[in-house]
């Protein structure tokens, strides 16, 4: 390839990253074409093509710093919100709908609830987005911890006949595993008829809502099968429910030693932990590419093992999780 063709693909493969939001990877892009250029004597209108791509660069450091720099607080202006959907989304080759169900889940990662929430409400109008859409909605508002607001939102939908049967009987699975796995009991409904019924006075013990403690709730089982049932029932899924994971790690100082995470998000079957940034030294565990092996997922159909492939591992740069690690694991069942 002569040295115009190979700056060009260079340019055109930092233009495809930037209209992506991958703006660290159009940037290394753009610094590879500058380094080809540099080291070129014979090339016509050398300067211009210099000044030209530092533009560009000087556009993509700008939009970084606005994230870098914006302030701690629950939520950020629109702008900023707009700039992580397009920095933190999206998987090639999908539709429109997938992408802004992609954006808002990356908003949801960054601690963005309230925004996300809005997107999630728009996407459930739409018929192929509508199931994720309520899961990542019902995640939101205990990320919150307003489970009366989660419990609201699942009983207006019940009411509102905005899902069939099947999907409102997967939502309310999946709500009741997300419930039991925070400490929290309390009896669904399940269907409209049923919503006044459950509402019963607060002196009825069964069917207040009580908070205990969280830390085992996500690890247990939440039905009595045995482990064979539930990883063929796992396999027949084709989205995994997972509420937490336990991953044991195979080489380091920390090797043997068990790691309990709450799964934070999800989307198909790609899962989302939130590490503190005190705990950065277990970061180092999580490459990405690397696949983990001996997984224990907690679901809503129970315990099963498998392993996991590392697809993504980000420092949260802005908002109040601000130094906290995003890490997206997909779930491999064997």
């Amino acid at each position: 390839m002569n040295i115009i063709k190979k700056i060009k693909t260079l340019l055109k493969e930092a233009e495809l990253y930037h209209s992506q939001g991958l703006l660290y990877e159009a940037i290394a892009k753009y610094n590879d074409t500058t380094e080809l250029i540099q080291n070129n004597e014979q090339l016509k209108n050398k300067q211009n093509l210099l000044e030209g791509i530092s533009k560009k660069i000087n556009v993509l450091n700008k939009d970084l710093s606005k994230i870098e720099l914006a302030p701690k607080k629950p939520e950020v202006s629109e702008n900023i919100q707009g700039l992580i959907k397009k920095m933190y989304a999206f998987s090639p080759d999908i539709d429109e709908d997938a992408k802004a169900l992609e954006g808002a889940v990356a908003l949801a990662k960054f601690g963005q609830f309230k925004g996300a929430i809005s997107d999630f409400n728009e996407l459930l109008k739409k018929d192929s987005t509508r199931v994720d859409a309520a899961k990542n909605i019902l995640r939101c508002h205990m990320a919150l911890f307003s489970i009366d607001e989660a419990i609201s939102q699942y009983e207006k939908w019940l009411l509102d006949d905005i899902f069939n049967p099947n999907h409102l009987n997967i939502i309310y699975l999946f709500f009741e595993s997300l419930l039991k796995s925070e400490g929290v009991v309390k009896t669904l409904p399940k269907t409209k008829e049923q919503v006044d019924k459950v509402k019963v006075p607060v002196s009825s013990e069964d069917d207040q809502v009580q908070v205990s403690e969280p830390e085992d709730a996500g690890l247990e089982k939440t039905e009595d099968k045995s482990e064979d049932e539930v990883e063929s029932e796992a396999e027949s899924e084709d989205v995994l429910d997972v509420n937490s994971i336990g991953i044991t790690v195979d080489s380091g100082p920390q090797k043997g030693h068990v790691f309990e995470f709450k799964v934070r998000f999800q989307l198909g079957k790609v899962v989302s932990l939130l590490i503190p940034s005190r705990d950065k030294d277990v970061i180092d565990n999580f490459k990405i590419g690397s696949e983990i092996h001996g997984v224990q997922y907690y679901s809503n159909v129970g315990l099963f093992n498998g392993s996991g492939l590392v697809s993504a591992v980000k420092e949260i740069t802005i908002g109040p999780l601000r130094g906290d690690y995003c890490v997206d694991i997909e779930v491999v069942v064997h």
